[in-house]
Order: structure tokens, then C-alpha cells, then sequence
């Protein structure tokens, strides 16, 4: 029996999706001989730097511990393959779109390859020119970036993903692209294009036209020309009205994405990884792995605590697990080796924030909570960057450095001066910039807020960044018996306080949250909140003091309950941009079920006889009332029955993970 604390459910998706099989399907390791293999297979890459097996046994010990205590998980490509066959350790990758027809199937079959190796992909379509412009070579006309996305999809549809996962894409397109309209309508139908997330690309100009209640520019991606202009109110409203019926399109920030380019000479970010927290150029790959903060805090007589010490050392560890990541992955395609080996991106994230604020008693939806986020990403980021100098001092700078923005006058210092949420002052920024300067970086990013999905299923931790979605879940078991699924944090301080009974955990669990639960005090009621407790200012608040010090983008979803309205989604994404966020995502309650062949007769409401007030009108948990409600959806890989109340799920038959 491993010595390791997992969870019931950890070890069900470790079973199905992570521990080696022979080739009857019979799992041939145990969690612990992954871990062992993980952490062996990593420290290894100290070879390459003139390591000896007594430093490599000393470091995997270290990579090992951190793992096995749950302080820190790789991303889920690593824990499959490192140490096997495939050793494909990156979750995603991004590629070119260039607007030939063999530029297009080229890219078609290295998605391929990547999709078999385990990652997914993420592409720009911006390049492509638009539907019916004129192809001189053959004198006909282009059927646009859309009907191409369809293939795309087709391709991705064929390939099944080292067994272990299936393909997932992005798709962007430029908000002045001539074909926008379509693009924003093209997963109206969600019977098509389901293995694409899709986001808008929106730019500055756009916005400022915008907010002025003018038109703007749609541009020629070949000719950089206008074509022809819209009403940029027009666009955003179309954006809104079909998030507010699928959640999709998301949005982008393009031009606030390009601001933070590590490596401007090399070219412009047009894409993102499919959850929309990395972006990158075109053949770069994303090397994840978050720390756990639930395990960061110390339980003292007076409560919990934050233990910064352990928080430094798991950083330092963890920045030097990803950059060994780097030299040890094989890559899918020889392109993606050579930039990834000259940038050296990676991304330090976290998981378990909202276990973190719950033990420290520190409500989501506060100011309090919201510096906290401020001074623990300041900490990441300084420590990761601070331990990524060290590895530039015994193993050189990442090959683009010259000409990036670490080359350059204080770049730490500029972006920081005044801006100190209290661990990290102007002159450590200071001092570090003057490191780099002797000694170079490491890595042109070292942290990313990535959701972690499984990995925090793994972790026992909740995932990213994100609220609770609920306390107390219901469960039926084998025989029917229903069983209570409750939030150990949530269940310590009910029993602590003497607050714990059977009859109020099963109230509880109706909707998951106690916002409207009579008899549970309002102290209670203010640190426990959950997604759709919570006003989308504080959500977005809390990404925004995140995405400060994130050096790639946040993945966070603004939960709306079922009832909010396309102008609370409308000011949702205003205040995103003047948040300076890189992109936004947005889910309204049951949203995905309301298509009108899924309506019967008197079922269907028309939306103008429901009478419902913004959510923005007062940033209260009282406004913002959930309806947990809970349907079954059927997982498409085993056919297993899943319960659920959000637009994300893991089946724990099968292991399979997505959003419905």
C-alpha cells in the first residue's frame, strides 16, 4: 500500500487514465512507482549539465517529495509519459495557419501527430483570406477561414489521443478579420465544430471603437488593407448574445497578450493553448505544472497560516522540475525541439486558492481575498524568476534573450515600480533586473495559471483558481444508498465550531452552496462561497490580481447563474479589458441546454417574460442566487451516467474529461 494521502477519486483517475498496462489492461505500476518514475525520469535532464548519478538520486528525492506531499503536480502529459515510450510531456502546442492550401494541410497533419502524442493545439486562423475572395492561382474562390476550421475538426475527430486523451483545439480569429460574423456564429450550432474552443481576438482600436459607439476597420490578412468597415457595438453584442446562449465564443485581448511578448523579434502572438492560458508563437509548447496552496499554510494555535518558507522551496523546486521538463521531452515535431529549446517558456501555477482562503477564513468575494491573490502571485513570480537566474548562471540564458524584453533598461523593475502588494518591494525587482543583466534568465516565462483539471482531482485540491462550484454533493452508490460528498475544509470548520449535523449537510447539498440556507450564521455564509455566490465583479477582480504577475494568461471562468442577462455579460467583459486581462471566459448556468430542440411545448419561455435584474446592480452574494440545478449527462468515451452542475465534468469510469 502506497504511503501517500490520495483521495478515493484520486486513485480512480489515476487507475484509468495514468499508472502503466500491460497489454491486457491490467495496471502494471502503482501511484507511488509513477511518482518514482516521474520524479527519476525529470532529474535525469541534470545529466545533460554534467550531473552525477549522486546529484540525480539527491534531485529526484527532491522532485519526488515535492510530488508525494502534494505541494506540487506536473501537468498531465508529464505524470503519463515521462519515463515511457511516447515521452511527449507537453499539454499543448500552437501552430501556423498560412493562408496555401498545402500550408493548411501541412498544419493539418502536425496536428495530427501532436494529437497522437497526447497534446493539444492551439491556431490562428487570422491569416487565411476571406470567404469568396479570389484565388489567382486557379481563379476560384476561397471557401474561408470557417469551412477550413471544419476540416480541422474532421482530422481531429479521426485521432484518438494515445489512448489516454482526445484532441482538443483552439481557434481564433482577429475581431478585423472580414469574416468575423461568421466565425462568431460558427458554434451556434454545438453539433459542429465540437473538438474547437473558439475566442475573438479583440484589439485595442476595436474596444476604443467600441466604448465611442463608433465603426471600425475590417482588414485584408494579405493586403493589410480595408475592406470595409462595422458598427463595433454591432459585433460586441454579437459576441455577448452568443456567449449568453453557449458560452462561446470566448475573447482575447490580442494586443494586451502582445504587450508581455517575451520575444518580440521573433513575431506576434496570434494564439493561445485550448483553455486560453498560454499564449504562444507559432511551434512553441507549454510546460505546466501549478503548486498546490493548499498545502502552504501551517495550522497554528490561532489558525492557519500561510507557511512562506515551504511556499519558497516548492517554488525553487518546481521551476527547476519544468526546465529539466524541457530537455527531457521529445517532442512531436522538430520545429516545436528547436523553439521550445531556444525560449525555454514555462509556466508555474497554482491550485487549491479557493482550499487556501477558506483555511485562512478569508471570503472569495473580498478585497482581503484580493490582495492576497496579489501578494501570493508577487511571490511566484519573484521567486520562480529569481531561482530561473540561478539556472542561467550554471546553464546559460535562454538562446533569444538578446532582443527580448529582459534586454533592455529594468524591465522587472518599470512593470512592477509602485505596484508592491507586500512580500516583494521596488528594490528586490530592482536588484533582480540587475542580475539578469550580468547573468542572464532562464526561462522567458516561468509562470501561467493554467485550470489543472485532473492534476487537482489528483491534488485533492480545488482547481485553479476557481471557486468551490459546491460543498456537499449528493452520491449514489452501487446499491442506491446515497452518500454525502462533503468539503473536508467546509466539514473541519463545521465540526469545529460545533456546527455539523447529517439533516443540514443534505440541505446543503440541494444546490451545494449555504448563500440561502436558513440557520447557518453569516460568518459561515462569507468565507464559504462558492461559483455562483459570487458577483462577476469579484471574479473578475480576483483574475485581474492574479493576471498582474502571471507572465502567460489565467485561465478563470466567470460563472453566471441561470437568470443573469447579456448585459451583466456585456459589463463582465468591459471591465476584463479595463482590468488589463489577457483573455476572458464565461459560462451561464444551463445555458448549453436551453437549444430549441431541446424544448417541449409549454417548456419554452420567451426570454422577454423573464423578468430578471442585473447582477451588477449590487456586488452582493444576496443578488446572486443559484439554482443548482443538476442534470445526468452521459459520458461520450464509456457511456457512464454522470450527474452534474456545471459546464465542466471528469467521469471517474473511464477518466475522460470535458465540458458539455
Amino acid at each position: 500500500m502506497d504511503n501517500i494521502n490520495l483521495t478515493e477519486n484520486a486513485i480512480k483517475v489515476l487507475e484509468k487514465r495514468y499508472l502503466k498496462r500491460d497489454k491486457n489492461g491490467v495496471c502494471t505500476e502503482t501511484p507511488n512507482d509513477m511518482f518514482r518514475r516521474v520524479a527519476y525520469t525529470i532529474a535525469s535532464g541534470n545529466l545533460q549539465f554534467g550531473g552525477n548519478q549522486a546529484e540525480i538520486d539527491k534531485l529526484s528525492e527532491e522532485f519526488y517529495n515535492a510530488i508525494t506531499n502534494l505541494y506540487f503536480m506536473p501537468n498531465s502529459p508529464t505524470l503519463m509519459n515521462a519515463g515511457r515510450d511516447l515521452g511527449q510531456l507537453a499539454a499543448c502546442f500552437v501552430l501556423p495557419v498560412e493562408d496555401t492550401l498545402e500550408g493548411i494541410f501541412e498544419t493539418i497533419k502536425n496536428t495530427a501527430l501532436i494529437h497522437k502524442s497526447g497534446g493539444g493545439t492551439g491556431f490562428s486562423f487570422s491569416r487565411l483570406r476571406p470567404k469568396n475572395d479570389v484565388v489567382k492561382s486557379t481563379m476560384g474562390v476561397s471557401s474561408g477561414p470557417v469551412s477550413f476550421m471544419e476540416v480541422f475538426n474532421a482530422a481531429t475527430e479521426a485521432v484518438k489521443q494515445g489512448g489516454t486523451r482526445r484532441g482538443a483545439n483552439m481557434g481564433i480569429l482577429r475581431v478585423d478579420h472580414p469574416d468575423i460574423m461568421e466565425f462568431i456564429d460558427c458554434k451556434s450550432d454545438l453539433t459542429k465544430l465540437n473538438n474547437f474552443n473558439i475566442s475573438v481576438a479583440l484589439t485595442d482600436k476595436f474596444m476604443e471603437a467600441y466604448l465611442n459607439g463608433e465603426d471600425y476597420d475590417l482588414i485584408h490578412p494579405n493586403t493589410k488593407q480595408s475592406v470595409g468597415k462595422l458598427n463595433a457595438k454591432k459585433v460586441f453584442d454579437k459576441i455577448v448574445d452568443n456567449a449568453w446562449r453557449t458560452g462561446e465564443p470566448g475573447i482575447i485581448f490580442i494586443d494586451t497578450m502582445n504587450y508581455d511578448n517575451p520575444t518580440p523579434k521573433l513575431g506576434q502572438i496570434e494564439s493561445t493553448n485550448p483553455c486560453g492560458e498560454v499564449p504562444l508563437l507559432p511551434y512553441e509548447a507549454c510546460n505546466l505544472g501549478s503548486i498546490n496552496l493548499s498545502r502552504m499554510v501551517i495550522n497554528k494555535d490561532n489558525g492557519y497560516e500561510i507557511d512562506w518558507d515551504l511556499l519558497a522551496q516548492t517554488i525553487r523546486t518546481a521551476i527547476r522540475f519544468l526546465d529539466n521538463v524541457i530537455v527531457i521531452n521529445n517532442y512531436p515535431l522538430p520545429q516545436i525541439g528547436e523553439m521550445v529549446s531556444n525560449n525555454r517558456k514555462i509556466g508555474l501555477g497554482i491550485m487549491g486558492w479557493a482550499d487556501m482562503l477558506m483555511k485562512l477564513g478569508i471570503s472569495y468575494s473580498s478585497d482581503e481575498g484580493v490582495n492576497l491573490a496579489g501578494q501570493i502571485m508577487e511571490f511566484i513570480d519573484y521567486e520562480s524568476k529569481c531561482e530561473s537566474v540561478e539556472l542561467s548562471k550554471k546553464r546559460g540564458r535562454f538562446a533569444n534573450f538578446e532582443g527580448s524584453i529582459y534586454d533592455g533598461e529594468n524591465y522587472l523593475y518599470n512593470k512592477y515600480k509602485g505596484k508592491s502588494a507586500g512580500k516583494i518591494t521596488d528594490e528586490m525587482w530592482l536588484k533582480l533586473d540587475e542580475e539578469i543583466k550580468k547573468h542572464g534568465i532562464r526561462n522567458a516565462t516561468t509562470t501561467c495559471i493554467a485550470p489543472t483539471g485532473t492534476i487537482s482531482m489528483i491534488a485533492g485540491a480545488s482547481g485553479g483558481i476557481e471557486p468551490l462550484f459546491g460543498l456537499v454533493f449528493s452520491r449514489l452508490i452501487l446499491d442506491n444508498t446515497e452518500l454525502l460528498e462533503i468539503n473536508p475544509i467546509f466539514k473541519e470548520y463545521m465540526m469545529n465550531h460545533n456546527l455539523y449535523s447529517e439533516e443540514l449537510m443534505k440541505e446543503i447539498s440541494k444546490d451545494g452552496s449555504v448563500a440561502h440556507v436558513s440557520g447557518v450564521s453569516d460568518e459561515v455564509k462569507r468565507i464559504f462561497v462558492t461559483a455562483h455566490d459570487i458577483s462577476p465583479y469579484w471574479h473578475v477582480k480576483m483574475q485581474a490580481a492574479f493576471q498582474l504577475h502571471t507572465d502567460n494568461a489565467v485561465s478563470k471562468t466567470v460563472n453566471f447563474v441561470e437568470s443573469a442577462t447579456r448585459e451583466d455579460i456585456e459589463n463582465t467583459y468591459v471591465l476584463a479589458y479595463k482590468s488589463h486581462l489577457k483573455g476572458i471566459t464565461v459560462y451561464r448556468n444551463n445555458s448549453r441546454f436551453f437549444q430549441p430542440m431541446n424544448l417541449k411545448g409549454d417548456e419554452k419561455k420567451k426570454e422577454e417574460d423573464v423578468e430578471v435584474k442585473s447582477l451588477f446592480d449590487e456586488v452582493t452574494i444576496e443578488e446572486y442566487n443559484p439554482t443548482g440545478e443538476k442534470k445526468t449527462i452521459v459520458c461520450p468515451e464509456c457511456g457512464n451516467k454522470i450527474e452534474m452542475s456545471e459546464g465542466c465534468y471528469i467521469c471517474l469510469n473511464c477518466g475522460y474529461s470535458g465540458c458539455s
